[in-house]
């Protein structure tokens, strides 16, 4: 079931977009059947959870944290994470670094922008993002390689698209000589295609793979 779900969604979706398997709340068998289908990039939303499955799990595997992240878990996961997704603030980026410091690694991170009409959402909006750039480029352990954003929960597609290529317009206008950004990630269940459709390079499926959440 996972793995054909798994190829289904590959086929959809273009080759030069990447795929991260939101296997948040499911067990260490359910990403097996996705892994042994091929699948090699999952998120987890909790430190404790991804931690632990980066400990049982093979070591090829690359973990995105694509969860609200808190400047005193970052210890747990900074020897393994392979991107960090929501990076909401200039604290919680200089405490990555240090981490990738002490762990003698440099960890690739998106900004999360605020693109949303929910004020529950986290994120940085356009001045924030661009004086953390600033910043950035005096840290030597991470790396700012694009911005992430989630749309509003709402069935206006109209909404959802115009959201989606606000994020993809920003990447483009705040590319600097240090700072490329490559990645736009956003895009999940409900609303990959679309979100592929306004620029999207990276997008985050879970219940369409694993099924719905318990």
């Amino acid at each position: 079931m996972i793995a054909q779900n798994l190829k289904n969604i590959l086929n959809t979706i273009p080759s030069e977009v990447a795929l991260v398997a939101v296997s948040k709340t499911k067990p260490n068998s359910d990403i097996m059947e996705a892994y042994e289908a091929g699948q090699r990039v999952f998120g987890e939303n909790k430190v404790q959870d991804m931690a632990a499955k980066a400990e049982a799990l093979p070591k090829d595997i690359q973990w995105h944290m694509i969860g609200h992240l808190q400047s005193n878990k970052v210890k747990y996961i900074a020897s393994f994470v392979s991107l960090i997704h929501g990076i909401d603030s200039l604290k919680l980026l200089k405490e990555v670094n240090k981490r990738a410091a002490q762990n003698d690694r440099v960890i690739d991170c998106l900004l999360q922008i605020h693109i949303a009409q929910e004020e529950t959402k986290f994120g940085l909006d356009e001045s924030e993002a661009r004086a953390v750039i600033s910043t950035a480029e005096e840290l030597k352990n991470i790396r700012i390689v694009g911005l992430m954003g989630m749309a509003t929960n709402t069935s206006d597609k109209a909404q959802v698209r115009k959201e989606f290529a606000g994020l993809k317009d920003l990447a483009i206008k705040l590319k600097t000589e240090n700072c490329q950004l490559p990645t736009v990630s956003m895009g999940m269940s409900g609303d990959y295609l679309l979100a592929i459709q306004e620029g999207s390079t990276l997008v985050r499926v879970g219940s369409a793979i694993f099924g719905v959440r318990n």
